[in-house]
């Protein structure tokens, strides 16, 4: 009946710790998946980003080409009259030319009846010319919108490509025909993984057109309409190509454009991510595959981790339950023990005789009045002679039955002992006088002793007052197997740590390597995008030049006001780039702060009177120890941001002196910011929502502050109440006047865009890509310069004859797999002369810059500004003369 309570609760003990375990490792599997299943997400989220990316920067690269042809008079002029063979054989010419040096797939001219008229392919069998192509929606759009664009196999050719359609117009703006460029984007395809992760593109009715596993090209997602069928015969689109049917099921959404799938046909076993994102300025979707295995995986690890940890905590509870429960046990003995053997020492004291004789008077010597203690006891006299004991010791020790005896002297007990090896090591009779002579002493002692079967006794001694001694052993081998099995615990739950935080370590420096490897990728994906803005820009310069009415001129304008905006927010995330990996050089010095204040004042108040609003500059004296280059691009953050959000009132800058420091302040009226906002504005991409007229940046500039004034060493601070205004600050060290001799720039030669200084100069452009050699070589022919190659470095080095250099070279630095200046080199041997050479990269390294300075060579950085282009070349020219 005793042990029912003990076995309900120790039951109860083993239910809680089960029900427990599955609670841990359900939330645990339930978690691990939550989080692996939105990592996943994410990361397919940024691989499709990139190949969106991709795909639009293919695009780009041809789209501007049929807005320049739809320009040209000779092309507008062939499709408003009627075409004879001289004629058409001039225009395919021309054509073929124009496809050769862009290496697009086809350029097509195109009547407003929709006949073909010439085509960059004419010399093959399957030309365009002459094919009747008014049902394609493509020529439809342009001749109704002035442009198109289509996805769809040929119908000449039978290869499928991208159209890209430009209207041409006579003088009343009347559309009389259409350019149209034929894309291929195999390429983008073939640059897709074929294992692994499964990339597709479909149309905006569903179709998948594009796919890195051929099963799945030309398969219908959705189930397509009677209305869209129609469309799709009418338009020939995917003629020759049977559209196959996709089957499968949705078992988890993961995000606004994400779902969990398993797929039935094509056949693709297991569990899989489906994530989606449109390609922009179309109506494509670009879809990216990734196995979900290791989602099922994550749960189960987080599901034996949660349970390890259950274990180990159900196991240290139980571990601290039994250290109470034998303390107390442990206690309780003792107690007890020093209480009888209290008691004995007083009947000892009063009748040791009476002890002694009734002892002797027992047939088998035992003393029952010791016959009750759980410990082996032996009393001995002060002859060291055996006086008394119970059953228990001769139990522990396995006695003969003629050994122990009243008066027996404890040597002749100790002597048995040693020839069973229970004294332990070493001579036999030191152990023995050693124990006696401890008896002798009357001192009372505690110890151990495990014999030679793994019983562990703990031995306590105290002495009689009138002379002698008592002993008690009690076994206490149970509590010490314990003790060892909870210590065995306790070492494998510390080498578990430790294994989880040598991971936990290991998974620290792979993000820490990711995020090297993010800011690499940023300043990688930075240049190229520098390439298509560069040729963007010096088409809209060439644009200009060609428009007469102040409305077309104010558009053209518009288009350049929004590529310096697009090149600003590119210079930015270069910079963040610059800065995390820490790549941007520095050049602290001493520095007076009131020009550096001055100019930025005076480009603000401009800004700002245009707006409406008061600008107030306090000027200053002071100097102050930093880099005046990013020290005037982080007061200039804080100016833009002022005039950007604040729709009324005043802006200030000014300085305010702290001890050894000076504070450069910027006061606004603008809205404020909230408390709670306060520090997330300095985040990359974090904006408020109230910009003056939709002007409300890429939100980095306080992104850029930040980390500015962190690798200068300064201090930024924000103080701001909203509806009031804020104030944004930082703290600069105070630096000794110095001679502001050798500080003066040297003043900038203007350029007068009125004459003609660059007439007659005969360039070479060395570009590999070739949106960027069309575009500078019609900025250059507007100057009357004499564009002798613009094309890339296989065809500069076919084309360098001996005794033929040019005036001067703009020259690219990375063309693949050849390097700028090397190139040059070589090109100067060839020509037996040293031309001038202006070198152009979007490659923002003040080593390159640095080197074309030693070396005489001009420098500019990608996207050039034409202004900027005409001046160098003006200069080299004036140098090199």
């Amino acid at each position: 009946m005793r042990n029912e309570p003990r076995r309900r609760r120790l039951l109860l003990t083993v239910l809680i710790a089960l029900g427990g375990l599955a609670l841990v490792a359900g939330l645990g599997y339930r978690e691990g998946a939550r989080r692996a299943l939105a990592a996943q997400s994410a990361q397919a989220a940024q691989q499709l980003d990139l190949q969106v990316q991709a795909l639009n920067q293919r695009i780009e690269r041809y789209r501007a080409l049929p807005q320049v042809l739809a320009l040209d008079p000779d092309l507008r002029a062939a499709v408003a009259a009627p075409v004879d063979a001289a004629t058409q054989a001039r225009l395919n010419a021309r054509l073929e030319e124009a496809n050769r040096t862009t290496r697009a797939s086809t350029l097509t001219l195109i009547d407003a009846r929709g006949i073909a008229i010439a085509a960059s392919n004419w010399r093959d069998a399957g030309s365009n010319v002459g094919e009747d192509y008014a049902f394609r929606p493509y020529v439809q759009q342009a001749l109704r919108e002035g442009r198109g664009r289509f996805y769809g196999i040929g119908v000449t050719t039978a290869v499928p490509g991208y159209f890209l359609s430009e209207a041409l117009r006579d003088d009343s703006g009347r559309a009389v025909g259409v350019i149209a460029i034929k894309i291929e984007l195999s390429a983008i395809e073939r640059t897709w993984p074929d294992d692994g992760d499964l990339v597709l593109a479909s149309d905006a009715h569903d179709v998948v057109f594009l796919a890195s596993r051929p099963a799945w090209r030309y398969r219908v997602l959705s189930p397509l309409t009677a209305t869209a069928r129609e469309e799709l015969v009418a338009t020939r689109q995917y003629e020759g190509e049977r559209l196959r049917t996709y089957t499968g099921r949705m078992l988890r959404q993961a995000g606004a454009h994400g779902a969990l799938v398993r797929i039935d046909m094509p056949a693709m076993p297991g569990t899989w991510l489906w994530q989606r994102a449109p390609v922009a300025d179309t109506d494509w979707t670009l879809h990216l595959l990734h196995d979900a295995t290791p989602i099922a995986a994550a749960g189960r690890e987080w599901a034996t981790i949660a349970g390890v940890s259950w274990a180990a905590l159900v196991f240290a509870f139980l571990f601290l339950q039994q250290r109470v429960r034998l303390g107390a046990l442990r206690r309780r003995s003792r107690d007890e023990l020093e209480t009888l053997v209290r008691h004995h020492a007083e009947e000892l004291r009063s009748a040791r005789d009476g002890l002694v004789a009734a002892a002797q008077e027992a047939d088998t010597g035992l003393s029952r009045r010791l016959a009750h203690l759980p410990q082996g006891v032996v009393i001995i006299d002060a002859d060291l002679r055996i006086v008394a004991w119970n059953a228990r010791y001769i139990e522990l020790f396995r006695f003969p039955p003629d050994l122990v005896r009243v008066g027996t002297p404890i040597e002749e007990v100790f002597r048995y002992n040693a020839r069973r090896g229970l004294l332990g090591p070493g001579p036999v009779e030191d152990a023995i006088e050693r124990r006696l002579g401890h008896l002798r002493s009357g001192k009372p002692h505690m110890r151990e002793s495990e014999k030679y079967d793994g019983t562990v006794l703990e031995i306590r001694g105290n002495p009689l007052p009138d002379g002698g001694f008592v002993t008690s052993y009690a076994d206490i081998t149970s509590y010490k197997t314990t003790a060892r099995e909870l210590r065995t615990l306790a070492d494998s739950l510390e080498r578990r740590i430790a294994e989880r935080t040598a991971d936990l370590e290991q998974a620290r420096a792979e993000a820490e390597a990711a995020n090297r490897y993010k800011g690499r990728f940023a300043a990688a994906a930075v240049h190229d995008l520098l390439q298509p803005l560069n040729a963007a820009r010096m088409f809209a310069a060439s644009l200009r030049a060609r428009l007469r009415d102040d409305e077309t001129r104010h558009i053209a304008d518009s288009i350049d006001g929004a590529l310096s905006a697009q090149d600003g927010i590119l210079a930015s995330l270069l910079d963040i780039s610059r800065l995390e990996t820490g790549t941007l050089r520095t050049d602290v010095r001493a520095v007076p702060l009131g020009p550096l204040l001055d100019g930025l004042a005076r480009e603000t108040g401009v800004l700002a009177q245009a707006r409406g609003l008061r600008f107030d500059h306090v000027p200053t004296q002071a100097w102050i120890r930093s880099d005046p280059n990013l020290l005037r691009r982080l007061v200039q953050n804080f100016l833009s941001n002022a005039v950007r959000y604040t729709a009324r009132g005043r802006i200030l800058l000014g300085v305010r002196r702290d001890g050894d420091r000076l504070w450069i302040e910027v006061h606004d009226t603008g809205p404020g910011i909230p408390p709670n906002r306060q520090r997330e504005i300095f985040e990359e991409f974090r904006r408020l929502d109230d910009g003056n007229g939709g002007d409300r940046g890429a939100g980095l500039g306080l992104a850029i502050v930040d980390r500015i004034a962190r690798l200068l060493g300064h201090r930024v601070d924000l103080h701001s109440r909203p509806g009031t205004g804020s104030v944004f600050r930082v703290s600069v060290p105070l630096a000794s006047p110095q001679s502001p001799a050798d500080l003066a720039p040297p003043t900038p030669a203007t350029v007068s865009e009125d004459d003609a200084p660059l007439r007659g100069v005969r360039v070479w452009v060395v570009d590999d890509d070739p949106q960027i050699c069309a575009a500078t070589r019609a900025l250059l022919q507007r100057w009357d310069c004499e564009v002798l190659l613009a094309d890339g470095p296989h065809a500069a080095l076919a084309a360098a004859v001996h005794g033929e250099a040019p005036d001067l070279v703009l020259l690219d630095v990375h063309m693949g797999e050849h390097h700028g200046p090397t190139l040059f080199e070589t090109l100067c041997d060839r020509w037996g002369a040293v031309p001038l050479v202006i070198v152009v990269t979007g490659e923002a390294d003040p080593a390159l810059r640095a080197q074309a300075r030693e070396a005489g060579r001009g420098f500019l950085s990608k996207p050039v500004r034409p202004p900027a282009l005409r001046a160098l070349m003006m200069q080299m020219r004036l140098r090199g003369s």
